[in-house]
């Protein structure tokens, strides 16, 4: 029963660790193929060093200002004499100034091609690559070098017509909110930036908030957002890069929750005209069809008069939206010339019928084919057109109470939407009640080949609803539509289809006339946010779409997800939908990964806990996995979050928990950003046991081969024997690790501490080994065990006795010297297991210090400063304690009954905000050691 027991267990856990895996797998690989063009540079790209000021480079010795530059264009600059648009590139996390260069060559063959009419001049800042999303300790100081540089940066243009007065920005990852930071400066001035574009930038919330300065940082920088909505005038552009960027998830990149709707623009590269591919982290960069879509944007916003970025807001607005939400396939314009003229020798042709197809190839001459409206209003609803050439020019207009031709009419080529293989037209009949004719323009096509279909239909029969399938039918059901009629467009409305937990698989199948391929463009329309994807196929053949969410359905949005089908009229469809279990754990490990940390941290708290526990009631400590299996359960901490969480929606509850001033519960955090979903704490906390577990065996693993390793090299004639709970030398070591984490950076005091605490548990591990194999070294360790057993009066009564008695050795029995010590190695692996964790969440801070130590020894804010100065100490002697001494401890109790609060204190306060739970692992670890003495 035993062996039975133990082999559900290791099953159990098995399957949860493969669950987390494949979540792992699908954040990481279960993406689109990379669609981006790389972007390369005609002439070779030079950076010229910026001088600054004496007190500036003092101050801030890291950091550097360049100027982008290639082939003639760079030599000319060399004395600095600019005349452009002055545009400053931000890097981000550990990111380079040479990032610039994917947008300063694309702008300067753009200026070529117009002879330098109008160009820019991109500047980028040296951050050294600093780890900012993971310390944010030099957040401010490069958002105040960044002020420093944007007044340098005009001050080179003072005496040229036409000087600029501002700049504009583009920021990479955490160069975005380092320039939105600008703002919360006391003395900035905000005319100082005319636009701000945003690259793979978590806005709402760092990716994993390691220490408390990042989260202030974000903190201040949004409230500041947040109250002042109404009087930022600052244009942003926000772009994400979908699922391909695991680093940053596009959520967060969303600024619709922190400012003024009409200033702000949040998309996904995926909607993104021209683009409609997702990009990575650093592909964001040098995607080309995104750097053509900025670099378009950026000369559409030219004001002619000033030859610098235009002041008008609505004008920002409406190149931003023309050219990164719907494209009409026209050149923008800030006043389209609605009216046009019909005129020429061009033909014109008559079409009554309500479907129609025409095939241009070597047209000599420009046609217009008339629709009359009047035999369709009453039948027909909507009229469609779709064109295969994707120039620029107007294609489709309206004529005003004409009979079969009109001079003049209405272009709705600006209702045109711009697609991956096509371009399309639908109007709305009812609210155009004056137009008599739609008119399609086909040009004289020069030896082009193109096709033009049109047709009229009923919405409400193009329309079909497909009920998403439940979440827990693990893809075992579906649901299937079929579309018989021969259509040009369809539209699926996807009910219940609005949470990011949810995730879905389609399946779609043509089957046509011919076996000629026709193209296909299918769209998945997200009517809350601009996250839409686009797919291309060709039929017949079965195309397979997945169907996931960036951003939750806000929950004042009745809309639903609409599927969009712009299919061939030669053939007809089969839709299958889903539940993909797969990406339903991917979208668990995309949205709550970065806290499976606290929830592993809480496992192995009940069971160092329950450990603690079964001194008291079996006086022995139990195996880590058993413990944890027996311990380590959802149900001792989550009813007490869910208690909390729904006690703060009590205004007296919520007051007397401000009174004692202590934090948001991480679990109403997630509700603003609508990430809390039934039963996710419930699925974290299983995953973190699972993880804890494997961790577990992992590491006992790890610390018995390397004991043996250890006994290869040195085997002991004898086992040492010092009661002593503190040493001289052990003292020594304490104050050295003291120093060094005040003079140079706590996390390194606390990786030494660590190091030493697993050294001092592969020679306790090594002694058990020689016990075992060697008894004659039994007396010395017994001997040990017993002193350390004996209370003070009890070895003056012995002392006493040697007197009068011949001398007699104190020897224990081996099984109980042997019990002892495993006993030791039992509880000291699993404070390994669980302090491993503070160490990790520590190694950002270490990895910068160690990344700017060429500029200074001490890190200045530390992060884990105090937290050291707690942690040193209590591994040092917990690395000396004795089992049997804690045992007999009175505070044995008290510590006994910790680690279940402070468990439940990092999962409450702990998941999200993750710098807070080293501090609550402390305690535990702080009442034992006391319980050693």
């Amino acid at each position: 029963m035993v062996s039975l027991a133990k082999a559900y267990t290791v099953t159990f856990y098995g399957v949860l660790a493969l669950m987390v895996a494949v979540g792992i797998w699908d954040v990481f690989f279960g993406y689109e193929e990379n669609r981006c063009s790389m972007s390369y540079m005609f002439e070779y790209p030079e950076y010229q060093k910026i001088s600054l000021p004496h007190k500036l480079t003092r101050q801030y010795p890291a950091y550097e200002l360049y100027l982008y530059g290639e082939g003639s264009y760079a030599q000319e600059n060399k004395n600095l004499l600019l005349s452009g648009i002055p545009v400053l590139f931000l890097p981000g996390n550990a990111g380079s100034y040479k990032q610039v260069r994917s947008l300063g060559s694309i702008a300067l063959r753009k200026a070529e091609d117009i002879d330098f009419k109008y160009h820019f001049d991109f500047f980028s800042i040296n951050f050294n690559e600093e780890l900012v999303a993971l310390y944010g300790g030099s957040l401010k100081k490069q958002t105040k070098f960044v002020h420093e540089c944007i007044k340098i940066i005009l001050k080179l243009y003072e005496g040229q017509d036409f000087a600029p007065k501002s700049v504009a920005i583009v920021g990479h990852s955490m160069g975005g909110l380092v320039a939105r930071a600008l703002l919360t400066i006391k003395n900035f001035k905000p005319e100082l930036v005319n636009l701000l574009v945003t690259q793979a930038t978590p806005h709402t919330a760092p990716v994993m908030s390691l220490d408390s300065y990042l989260n202030d940082f974000y903190k201040t920088v949004n409230n500041y957002w947040l109250l002042n909505a109404q009087d930022i005038k600052l244009i942003t552009l926000s772009i994400a890069g979908g699922f391909r960027d695991y680093q940053v998830r596009s959520g967060l990149s969303f600024l619709t929750t922190l400012s003024h709707q009409t200033k702000t623009l949040s998309v996904v590269s995926t909607a993104v005209p021209r683009t409609w591919a997702s990009t990575d982290h650093l592909s964001i960069v040098w995607c080309k069809q995104l750097q053509l879509s900025t670099i378009r944007a950026f000369f559409d916003l030219i004001d002619d008069d000033t030859k610098q970025i235009t002041m008008k807001p609505k004008k920002k607005m409406s190149v931003l939206n023309h050219h990164f939400v719907k494209n009409p396939a026209k050149l923008f314009e800030e006043t389209p010339n609605i009216v046009a003229d019909l005129t020429g020798t061009s033909k014109w042709v008559p079409v009554k019928v309500t479907k129609w197809t025409f095939m241009a190839f070597n047209e000599s001459y420009a046609i217009y084919f008339a629709f009359p409206l009047s035999n369709h209003r009453k039948t027909y609803s909507h009229v469609f057109c779709q064109n295969s050439m994707l120039d620029r020019h107007s294609w489709i207009y309206g004529c005003i109470n004409s009979v079969s031709m009109c001079t003049q009419g209405v272009d709705l080529s600006w209702k045109t939407e711009l697609l991956p293989t096509m371009k399309t037209f639908m109007l709305k009949l009812q609210d155009y009640p004056k137009l008599s004719h739609v008119v399609v323009y086909v040009p004289s096509t020069n030896g082009n080949k193109f096709v033009v279909d049109c047709e009229f239909f009923q919405l409400e029969l193009r329309t079909v609803h497909l009920p998403v399938t439940h979440l827990f039918s693990f893809g075992l059901t579906s649901r299937q539509i079929k579309l018989n009629s021969n259509g040009l467009f369809y539209t699926v409305p996807l009910l219940n289809f609005g949470q990011i937990y949810q995730a879905f698989t389609i399946d779609i199948k043509s089957k046509c006339a011919s076996t000629k391929e026709k193209n296909n463009v299918f769209r998945l329309h997200i009517p809350w946010a601009h996250e839409d994807l686009m797919i291309t196929s060709k039929a017949p053949t079965s195309t397979e779409v997945s169907l996931k969410l960036h951003v939750a359905q806000p929950e004042n949005d009745s809309h639903a997800a609409v599927f969009h089908m712009f299919t061939s009229s030669e053939c007809r469809y089969e839709i299958t939908i889903r539940t993909s279990f797969l990406q339903i754990l991917g979208q668990v490990i995309r949205f709550h990964g970065g806290a499976l940390p606290a929830y592993i941290m809480s496992s192995i708290l009940l069971t160092y806990g329950g450990q603690l526990q079964s001194l008291i009631s079996v006086g022995h400590c139990l195996d880590y996995t058993s413990m944890l299996d027996k311990e380590a359960k959802p149900y001792k901490v989550d009813p007490f979050v869910i208690i909390m969480k729904f006690m703060l929606g009590y205004n007296w509850f919520k007051q007397i928990w401000d009174s004692f001033f202590l934090p948001e519960l991480d679990a109403i955090f997630l509700n603003t950003q609508s990430m809390c979903f039934p039963l996710v704490s419930l699925v974290l906390f299983l995953f973190g046991t699972s993880i804890a577990y494997w961790g577990g065996i992992l590491s006992s693993l790890s610390v018995r081969l390397l004991s043996s390793m250890w006994l290869t090299l040195n085997r002991p004639s004898e086992i040492p024997n010092d009661p002593r709970l503190i040493t001289t030398r052990l003292s020594f070591l304490i104050m050295l690790l003291l120093i060094i984490g005040w003079t140079t950076c706590g996390a390194l005091s606390i990786l030494l501490i660590y190091v030493y605490y697993v050294f001092k548990i592969i020679k306790l591990y090594s002694n058990i080994t020689t016990l075992k194999n060697n008894s004659d070294m039994i007396p010395n360790i017994s001997q040990r065990n017993e002193n350390s057993t004996n209370s003070s009066a009890e070895k003056k009564e012995n002392k006493r006795s040697q007197k009068s008695l011949p001398p007699k050795p104190d020897v224990l029995p081996l099984s109980l010297a042997i019990d002892n010590a495993e006993d030791n190695f039992k509880m000291h692996i699993t404070i390994v297991n669980l302090v491993i964790w503070v160490v990790l969440l520590s190694m950002p801070s270490l990895i910068y210090w160690l990344k700017n130590l060429r500029y200074y020894i001490r890190l200045n804010p530390d992060p884990c400063k105090y937290l050291s100065f707690l942690l040193v100490p209590t591994l040092g002697i917990l690395g000396n304690s004795d089992i049997v001494s804690v045992k007999s401890s009175k505070l044995l109790k008290t510590a006994a009954q910790f680690p279940l609060i402070v468990a439940i204190g990092v999962v409450a306060f702990g998941s999200t905000h993750l710098y807070r739970v080293p501090y609550f692992v402390v305690i535990p670890l702080l009442l034992h050691m006391l319980s050693s003495i």
